[in-house]
């Protein structure tokens, strides 16, 4: 990865804190997204007992998760505790009073405070682009995975707001749009860390506003500001806003101006051991040569 383009956690976890209260209310997308991951569960044979929500945010995926899960426990993780408590408190105050509400975990997706083995159902809802390193990130899901564990995620693919990339001036230095990985890659990734039987598809949204400033206005409610590490650092954004705009005009269409989302959907299971005829477990040794 470009240095210029890697995640600065602490940027990310200011930006979410912040964005706590104006996230559910600007998040349509996201909100869809996960509505339409958490439809995939429904033709995947799996009853998991412990269940890790990567990335919780808001809590938007807590209802169908204990919807279709009911007996299992539910673990949400986020790197922001104010989105964290903000979830918890927007919980029904009954749910609440009764301990009904899933065990939360602040944390990092690349470093996950959980012990090995610990979860049979890892979900992660458009998180993942908020990572210096996919490979790590899957390394940790993986560990924290039982044998037969599913690991089912959604993220951004390089089509994502290909438009306000595009319309960035050409003498701009600074980063201001997040490099996606594409999905042929996070496959080649699944199967590294060691999953199985990977499955990845894509689907293109296209949201449509009245001027730039107002796609601007939804990625700061939801708390996608810019994190990388080659941002500007100083008040310079109105020449660069008013080149954007300018560029951005070009792609109006109907009077509305639109931003892509490539959203990428993948899942994968941890393998099971395996093992012999008289069911001891098959360890597969390596010859090294030393020559």
């Amino acid at each position: 990865m470009n240095p210029e383009y890697t995640i600065d956690k602490r940027a990310v976890r200011r930006a979410f804190d912040r964005a706590a209260t104006t996230y559910d209310a600007a998040a349509v997308l996201q909100h869809e997204v996960c509505r339409r991951s958490l439809e995939r569960l429904d033709f995947i044979r799996h009853s998991p007992s412990r269940i890790l929500d990567a990335g919780s945010g808001t809590g938007n995926a807590w209802p169908g998760l204990t919807r279709r899960y009911p007996a299992a426990q539910l673990f949400a993780l986020d790197i922001a505790p104010g989105m964290l408590r903000h979830a918890r408190a927007s919980q029904p105050w009954l749910r609440r009073l009764l301990g009904r509400v899933p065990r939360l975990v602040c944390g990092d997706l690349e470093q996950l405070p959980l012990a090995g083995a610990s979860v049979d159902l890892a979900w992660s809802s458009l998180a993942l682009q908020w990572v210096n390193s996919l490979p790590r990130a899957f390394a940790e899901m993986r560990r924290v995975l039982a044998p037969g564990g599913l690991f089912l995620f959604t993220t951004f693919g390089p089509d994502t707001l290909k438009e306000l990339r595009a319309a960035q001036p050409d003498a701009d230095a600074h980063t201001r749009v997040s490099r996606f990985t594409d999905m042929h890659d996070i496959g080649d990734m699944l199967v590294k860390a060691g999953f199985a039987d990977p499955v990845i598809d894509m689907e293109m949204f296209t949201l449509t506003y009245d001027d730039v400033r107002a796609v601007m206005r939804d990625l700061q409610a939801i708390g996608a500001r810019n994190a990388t590490a080659g941002r500007p650092r100083t008040l310079s954004a109105r020449a660069w806003l008013s080149a954007v705009e300018r560029n951005y005009e070009r792609l109006r269409h109907d009077g509305k101006l639109p931003a892509t989302f490539e959203v990428i959907y993948g899942h994968a299971w941890k393998p099971l051991p395996r093992t012999g005829p008289g069911g001891r477990p098959v360890i597969d040794i390596k010859a090294v040569d030393h020559g």
